[in-house]
C-alpha cells in the first residue's frame, strides 16, 4: 500500500522529489495505481492547476507509481474527462478478422500426420496441390498460406490438441568404376545409390535397405534384402532400376563393396548403363542427395529400431508398391536453381516456386519424351499420378505402414 499520507501540499511534494523530505512507498500494482493517482489528482485539485504546478504533479506521479512520462499523460487525460483512471486493456473494439479458422487449422494438422510433418514449403505446396489439382474445396485458404504463418497455426494451441544406428561400410580399394562425380547436364538417368541398415539387436542381423534416387528428377525408389550379400542384393537392385521410367545412363554409389563389385558391375553391363561412377576421397558431397533422402524418408518412414531379415519380403513388398510411388508422385521436393555470384561462384538458391513431385519434375524437362523408356507414355504415368490425391496416397501409406509394423511385432511377440 502506498505511504504517501505525509504529502498535504505541493510544497511537500517539491520538497520529496528534490530529495529534502524523506518517504517510505512500495511499488503498487496496477489497480491500487490507479485508484491512488485518481485520489491525489482530485485531492491536489489538478484542473485547477497553474503549467508549473501541473508538471511537478506529474513527475510525483511518474516516481512514486514508476509510470513512464506518456503513460502518467494518458491516464491524467483519463481523469479530466472521466473523472476516474481505469484500466483499458483488452481485446479491440474491432480485432482482426480471422482468415484462417480452427477448420483451416484441423485440416493443416490432418495433413501433416498423414505426410509426416513435412518443411514448411512442402506443406504449402500440398495444400495447393489439394485444392488446385485435386479440386479438394476445404484446402481454399489453406493453398495461399505463407511460411511463417503455416509455422504460426503449427504452434497453436487447436493444432498441438489435434495432434499426436546406421552402421558404416567400411571402404575397400578395387578398380571397378570411375572415381569421379557423375554429371548428368540436364538429363534424367543419373542414379545415386546407397544402403542404410535397419540395426542388429541381440545378435540378430537387421535387414537393409537399397535406396535410389535420381539426380535430376529426384525419382525415388527404396527396396528392402535380408542381407547385403549378392545373393540378396541383385535380384531387388534389378528390380529398382527396371522401375524407373527412363532410362537409366549412369549408376553412382560410394565405395562400399557391397556396389564396387564385378556381379554389380555385370548387371549394370546387362542393363547398357554404360556410366559407373563412385565417391572420390574427402568430396563429401558426392553422395549427398541419396544420403539426404536416407534420413529425410528412409528412416522417417521406416523409423531406427530393429527389424530381423526374415521379414526382407514383406517390408521390400511395402517398400516398392507403396512408399516409392508415394515419393514419386505425391510428396513435392525443392529443386535447386544454380545462380553465379560476383564472385564467380555457384550459388544454389532453393525456391517455392521450383517445388514440385519428382513426376512432374520429370514431365518439365525440355523434350521429357525422349528420356521415357520404350513402351512407357505419360498417359500411363499421368493416370498413375492422378488416381488418387496426395492425401489419400499419404492415408494409404500410413495404413500400410501400421499393418506392416503391427504383423512385425505379432510375430516378434507372440500372445502368451
Amino acid at each position: 500500500m502506498l505511504k504517501t499520507q505525509g504529502l498535504q501540499s505541493l510544497e511537500q511534494v517539491r520538497a520529496f522529489l528534490e530529495g529534502a523530505q524523506t518517504l517510505g512507498f512500495e511499488a503498487p500494482a496496477r489497480e491500487a495505481a490507479y485508484d491512488w493517482m485518481a485520489g491525489e489528482l482530485r485531492r491536489l485539485g489538478y484542473p485547477r492547476l497553474g503549467k508549473a504546478d501541473k508538471g511537478l504533479v506529474r513527475r510525483y506521479l511518474a516516481k512514486v507509481t514508476g509510470r513512464s512520462r506518456a503513460q502518467i499523460t494518458r491516464l491524467i487525460q483519463q481523469f479530466c474527462k472521466t473523472g476516474t483512471i481505469r484500466d483499458r486493456r483488452g481485446p479491440p473494439a474491432a480485432p482482426f478478422a480471422r482468415r484462417y479458422t480452427s477448420t483451416d487449422v484441423r485440416l493443416l494438422a490432418e495433413l501433416d500426420a498423414l505426410h509426416g510433418t513435412l518443411s514448411g514449403p512442402a506443406t504449402r505446396k500440398l495444400c495447393e496441390r489439394a485444392y488446385t489439382v485435386f479440386g479438394d474445396q476445404r484446402y481454399e485458404r489453406l493453398a495461399g498460406i505463407s511460411n511463417g504463418h503455416l509455422y504460426n497455426l503449427r504452434g497453436s494451441q487447436t493444432y498441438q490438441r489435434s495432434r499426436g544406428s546406421v552402421d558404416k561400410t567400411r571402404p575397400v580399394k578395387v578398380n571397378i568404376g570411375e572415381r569421379r562425380k557423375p554429371r548428368p547436364e540436364g538429363r534424367p538417368g543419373f542414379l545415386r545409390v546407397d544402403s542404410v541398415h535397419q540395426g542388429d539387436l541381440d545378435g540378430i542381423k537387421g535387414l537393409y535397405h537399397i535406396n535410389l534416387v535420381d539426380e535430376i528428377t529426384q525419382f525415388q525408389f527404396v527396396g528392402s534384402v535380408e542381407r547385403i550379400s549378392e545373393r540378396f542384393l541383385l535380384p531387388v537392385l534389378e528390380a529398382l532400376l527396371e522401375a524407373f521410367p527412363f532410362l537409366i545412363l549412369g549408376f553412382h554409389a560410394d565405395n562400399g563393396s557391397e556396389y564396387i563389385n564385378k556381379r554389380i558391375a555385370a548387371l549394370l553391363e546387362k542393363l547398357r548403363i554404360e556410366q559407373f561412377t563412385k565417391s572420390r576421397a574427402r568430396k563429401t558431397n558426392d553422395n549427398a542427395l541419396v544420403e539426404s533422402k536416407n534420413g529425410s524418408v528412409v528412416r522417417k518412414h521406416l523409423g531406427y529400431a530393429h527389424i530381423p531379415g526374415r521379414f526382407a519380403k514383406a517390408v521390400n513388398a511395402f517398400t516398392q508398391d507403396v512408399l516409392s510411388p508415394y515419393l514419386n508422385f505425391h510428396r513435392p521436393c525443392f529443386f535447386p536453381t544454380e545462380e553465379v555470384d560476383a564472385k564467380g561462384r555457384i550459388r544454389k538458391r532453393y525456391r517455392y516456386e521450383e517445388m514440385m513431385t519428382p513426376f512432374e519434375k520429370l514431365k518439365s524437362l525440355p523434350g521429357a519424351d525422349r528420356y521415357l523408356k520404350p513402351g512407357i507414355t505419360f498417359e500411363q504415368l499421368d493416370a498413375v499420378a492422378y488416381a488418387i490425391s496426395d492425401n489419400e496416397a499419404a492415408r494409404q501409406l500410413n495404413q500400410a505402414r501400421a499393418d506392416l509394423f503391427r504383423s512385425i511385432n505379432k510375430t516378434q511377440n507372440p500372445a502368451a
